[in-house]
């Protein structure tokens, strides 16, 4: 029978220990709640071990690392709460009686920015095209003509936009 190994220290758990704890710190100086800061600190070498990375070629700087993703996570807290705050917002004036669940307040959550994040990704004209279509109810036609394109460009740009749709799902 083979022993089990049980050797403390990996490159990412003596990362971890050097840094964890920093890491906090500076999270919570920039979002000013504990909770948070503990939850994408926690996520930030998460987000390291699914990489596989470790701090080879990052020098004595291992913190620039973990500043870069813990910053990318920031990001992306930050837009959530403009989605979700937009969205409470657009639903702040329904009755009581038609306001959904908070179980479907999720899910709606998790639709809206998976939508964001994927409007983001577009190029900007592509942006402008879809939600002119989506949002103002435009035909395709109506857009070309309003935005000075030929009709063949603009269903380019929607095919391309409606495939990121796809790849979301």
């Amino acid at each position: 029978m083979q022993a089990l190994d049980f050797t403390p220290a990996t490159d990412e758990q003596a990362l971890y220990s050097a840094h964890h704890g920093w890491l906090q710190s500076w999270l919570h100086r920039k979002l000013g709640n504990a909770f948070d800061a503990a939850d994408l600190a926690q996520e930030t070498f998460v987000r390291l071990l699914q990489r596989r990375r470790t701090t080879e070629g990052y020098g004595d700087e291992p913190r620039a690392l973990l500043t870069h993703i813990a910053k990318g996570l920031l990001i992306d807290q930050w837009r959530r709460q403009e989605v979700e705050q937009a969205y409470l917002d657009a639903i702040d004036h329904h009755p009581e009686q038609h306001m959904p669940s908070e179980e479907m307040r999720l899910l709606v959550l998790d639709a809206l920015c998976r939508i964001e994040s994927m409007l983001r990704d577009l190029p900007e004209k592509t942006q402008q095209i879809f939600l002119m279509a989506q949002l103002d109810g435009l035909k395709y036609a109506e857009i070309a003509d309003q935005i000075g394109m030929a009709l063949i460009t603009v269903k380019r740009h929607m095919r391309t936009a409606f495939l990121a749709c796809m790849m979301t799902v």
